[in-house]
């Protein structure tokens, strides 16, 4: 159902054929752009109260002056509603719905399957490959963090299968008492496999059960005068008891979310306390865009939703989740996400005890971290301000682009792209370019091909031109985005060198501002917020390349020469590296000591031999 108006929406005919059903509504602006998408319980009282005469917010009001369309899709329940609400904000992302900007998934711990020393190890990304996942964690140092401990704990192997298939001793995480050495058969199956299950009940919160099962494990070892292994159990235990008695709160309770919100200006913050197993895991702060936010119940309504409704969502659903404040769609939210997670589950508003506690650590957290947030975002403003009396510019400018790039002697060249707006870091523009075709360490080429490739893609449209084209350099690599300024007729950017001084210490950087044909030095005090604002960018520019060129250069050593050659399979590399011990000794040998190898050709051999000494 919809309404075409060609000028202005007509509210009152819309809303005079319009359902009383639960379902969606979609309000269009003048382009066809959805901005808004909304649920309701009841369609015609819900779309109505945005058109009343009065009661209205500046916000909303803003919006509804947009509206020249409004689409309809009646559901059966308010839950479809609620979850189809879901499923169109993300295809649509509405500019006045709430945006959460980090969509990067959280990460997992994975046991793998099939194999008769399964591993454990870090993941991110789809779960639709085998094994068994335990989380979603909070962050990556929350993930480790546990990885560590049940590496201490149970020496379950945590290493790559390629690494894993291939060694023929023990590596030094045996030496440590770090691992049982599965690689070399220093542990059967059947004990390798105890490891696992007291891993997995650890994983699964159930650490009662846990220190029983050990316990139950020692003494029964201990009565067949197996004191070796009843030693080795009273460690396990020694080592849980430790790493439980570091928790302020530990064991009460099951898995639970608590979610706080706080609301200043135009900001907002939400703040989320991960607890599992009845112990506080991490905590993370979420600053989304949310144009109509007003009230911190309809705030959270629409972060929970967004956060959890959803396909792929299922397994990250806690229990309960424990908000501070009453939500109006309280009952429906429930429910759906109930439906979602395919389980029961608790949308706690009123809590006692230690979960009051954690609500009020929540609330806390997220107007502390909201004040700092909006504070760095005011200094980060008047910084702006002091760059345009610095430099003299016409206007302030609203957007810097700062280029740098990283090599190791001219090897996994990386060059960087990271913007910054009145705002602060806009890390969703932030771009990495991996440099090919030039001369190895010819950092002119590599700003040449970096810029080329960034102003390639502006001019499609991919983001908008910067004001300011900050460059980590000085004349030379200037001198390179001049040219490429001109090739794409933009002259209108102001291009900045910030070069390391003589002393090569902050503060006492050179600055070249480009002219004309004419490159100007420029100073500005040590103390200025201008040259603040310069040295934040271009060392976030270089923290930026740096990451990229170390992540590129780890993987290029990373992959074995031998993986290169065709119709050299994992099994015949296994079996030559076991043969001659390592891949210094294959680079070492001839031919005819190749071809010795088991499942090794003669010519094979020879095409072993010659892209080793060749390539």
């Amino acid at each position: 159902m919809s309404a075409d108006v060609s000028s202005q929406f007509d509210h009152k005919h819309f809303l005079s054929h319009l359902s009383s059903r639960p379902g969606v509504y979609r309000m269009l602006n003048e382009a066809g752009d959805v901005i808004y998408v909304g649920k309701a319980r009841n369609l015609k009282n819900r779309v109505g109260s945005y058109f009343r005469a009065s009661g209205l917010t500046s916000k909303t009001l803003a919006m509804v002056n947009k509206i020249r369309n409004i689409e309809i899709t009646v559901t059966n329940t308010e839950t479809e509603a609620l979850l189809l609400e879901q499923t169109l904000i993300k295809s649509h992302r509405p500019t006045y719905n709430i945006q959460l900007r980090d969509d990067k998934s959280y990460p997992y711990i994975l046991l793998t399957s099939g194999d008769s020393y399964p591993r454990l190890g870090f993941y991110r990304g789809s779960r639709k490959r085998s094994g068994r996942f335990f989380g979603p964690y909070p962050s990556a140092n929350a993930t480790r963090e546990t990885l560590q401990v049940l590496q201490k704990v149970f020496k379950v192997r945590q290493c790559q299968d390629s690494y894993f298939n291939n060694r023929s001793r023990p590596c030094l995480q045996y030496q440590i008492e770090r691992c049982t050495a599965p690689c070399v058969k220093a542990i059967s199956p059947q004990d390798y496999a105890k490891d696992v299950h007291y891993s997995t009940l650890f994983l699964q919160g159930k650490s009662d059960a846990l220190t029983k099962e050990l316990t139950s494990n020692m003494e029964a070892a201990a009565e067949k005068e197996d004191f070796e292994r009843a030693a080795v159990i009273r460690d396990q235990i020694l080592g849980l008891r430790r790493m439980q008695e570091d928790q302020i709160v530990a064991n009460q309770g099951d898995d639970a979310d608590i979610v706080a919100a706080e609301i200043m200006q135009s900001y907002v913050c939400v703040h989320v306390i991960y607890v599992r197993a009845g112990r506080i895991i991490g905590s993370k702060n979420f600053y989304p865009r949310f144009k109509l936010a007003n009230d911190v119940g309809e705030l959270l309504s629409a972060f929970v939703s967004q956060s959890y409704l959803g396909d792929d969502k299922a397994a990250s659903i806690p229990a309960e989740i424990i908000v501070p404040t009453v939500l109006d769609d309280g009952e429906g939210l429930r429910e759906a996400l109930a439906y979602v997670a395919g389980r029961k589950i608790k949308l706690s508003m009123r809590v006692r005890g230690h979960r009051a506690k954690w609500l009020q650590l929540a609330v806390t957290n997220a107007r502390e971290s909201l004040q700092a947030y909006v504070s760095n975002k005011q200094n980060i403003y008047k910084r702006f301000q002091q760059l345009q009396d610095s430099l003299k510019l016409e206007s302030m400018p609203s957007r810097i682009e700062c280029f740098d790039i990283s090599h190791t002697s001219g090897e996994g060249t990386v060059g960087s792209c990271v913007v910054f707006d009145e705002s602060g870091a806009l890390k969703s523009d932030y771009r990495r370019f991996n440099i090919k075709g030039i001369t190895a360490g010819d950092d002119y080429a590599a700003m040449e091909q970096v810029l080329d490739r960034r102003f390639t893609r502006l001019a499609k449209g991919e983001a908008k031109i910067p004001d300011i084209l900050l460059i980590d350099g000085g004349k030379g690599q200037l001198t390179q985005a001049k040219k490429v300024m001109e090739k794409f007729q933009l002259p209108e950017i102001q291009l900045l060198g910030i070069a390391k001084g003589i002393s090569r210490r902050a503060g006492q950087e050179t600055l070249f501002l480009v002219r004309g044909d004419r490159f100007k030095e420029v100073a500005i005090p040590t103390e200025s917020g201008a040259l603040h604002l310069l040295q934040q960018v271009r060392d976030e520019a270089h923290r930026f390349a740096i990451t990229g060129h170390r992540a590129r250069r780890a993987k290029a050593r990373k992959q074995s020469a031998l993986e290169e050659i065709p119709g050299l399979g994992p099994k015949r590399r296994r079996e030559l590296l076991r043969y001659f011990g390592g891949q210094q000794e294959v680079h070492k040998a001839s031919e005819a000591e190749i071809a010795k190898v088991t499942g090794i050709s003669k010519r094979l051999a020879e095409n072993i031999y010659e892209h080793l000494h060749n390539s």
